[in-house]
């Protein structure tokens, strides 16, 4: 095996599919925006969750949020429902794994608020059962999956935004989600503090 092909061979698909995602996404992306920035100016907040990586990207936008992204502003509500020990291995132990985001929604979850669920293969129970929650709080929702859109792509309504990134493996599909998370975050202090591109 030429191992440096192979590498080349990763820059290579991923180039293609951010070119495939630009193309799909762009229009859904902007929609993403205008929901999380309405929820953000009438004091409602963003609720994130996912597994694994999708996990670490839940709580890598949050602390975009609540932090800042690339220019100083007020922190932005915004709760990653993956990140409290106690209450994922309480809820976990007492209800079961799948139920360890739908809990915090209900409990945390309100009309107004916006749950941003990420699922790379769109089939992850607790975050099916969290987008669930949110819908019957009234909340809207924005999903980031892959691979179709597996199940989630069945529970979204109309008025949600899915950002499906046209891809099969994980690792492109991860990879898109974390441009997908920072140019939601960018639109946000765009709108918040004006457009520098």
């Amino acid at each position: 095996m030429d191992m440096t092909s192979h590498m080349t061979s990763h820059f290579d698909d991923a180039i293609d599919a951010i070119k495939a995602s630009a193309t799909e996404l762009a229009a859904p992306l902007a929609a993403g925006v205008d929901m999380l920035f309405a929820a953000l100016a009438n004091n409602a907040k963003i609720l994130a969750c996912g597994n694994g990586g999708s996990a670490a990207d839940a709580q890598h936008f949050i602390a975009e949020l609540v932090g800042r992204f690339e220019r100083d502003r007020l922190p932005l509500a915004g709760v990653a429902l993956n990140t409290d020990t106690s209450i994922l291995t309480a809820v976990g132990n007492d209800y079961g794994f799948d139920s360890i985001f739908e809990r915090q929604v209900t409990a945390l979850g309100q009309h107004g608020d916006v749950l941003l669920a990420i699922s790379t293969s769109g089939n992850s129970p607790n975050v099916i059962k969290a987008i669930e929650a949110a819908h019957d709080r009234e909340m809207s929702v924005i999903a980031l999956t892959g691979k179709n859109g597996g199940r989630i792509s069945e529970l979204l309504y109309e008025t949600d935004v899915h950002l499906c990134v046209p891809h099969d493996r994980t690792m492109r599909i991860q990879e898109v989600h974390i441009i997908l998370l920072h140019a939601l975050c960018d639109g946000i202090d765009a709108l918040l503090l004006g457009d520098t591109l």
